[in-house]
């Protein structure tokens, strides 16, 4: 369980620091380069603990797919950015996958 909640707060950690980029403008902001060098650094150490007991791929699929969905949902909120039919069907089939992985693949250590 422990793993579980080590790769949440990599994930969450990871789409706080990739939605920090945008304010950063190009690093040349300082707090908001803070942020996204905070965020990518404690995303790899949490990532990093997951791979103790989740295998690689089974975590970074989670991951990604996870940070995907997170990051667009983010976008829409903080930046305003659109998100038409096309985008969110995909971001529905990212999620599902992830559900499907989970849930029925024997590769997820539970």
């Amino acid at each position: 369980m422990k793993n579980w909640i080590f790769l949440c707060v990599a994930i969450l950690s990871e789409v706080v620091a990739t939605s920090a980029l945008k304010s950063s403008e190009g690093f040349t902001r300082l707090w908001p380069t803070v942020l996204v060098v905070a965020g990518y650094m404690l995303a790899f150490y949490f990532l990093s603990l997951t791979l103790r007991t989740i295998p690689v791929g089974v975590a970074y699929a989670i991951w990604a797919g996870l940070g995907v969905a997170l990051i667009a949902l983010a976008s829409w909120l903080i930046f305003g950015q659109k998100l038409d039919a096309p985008a969110l069907i995909g971001i529905g089939l990212i999620v599902s996958g992830v559900i499907v992985m989970n849930v029925f693949s024997s590769t997820v250590v539970h």
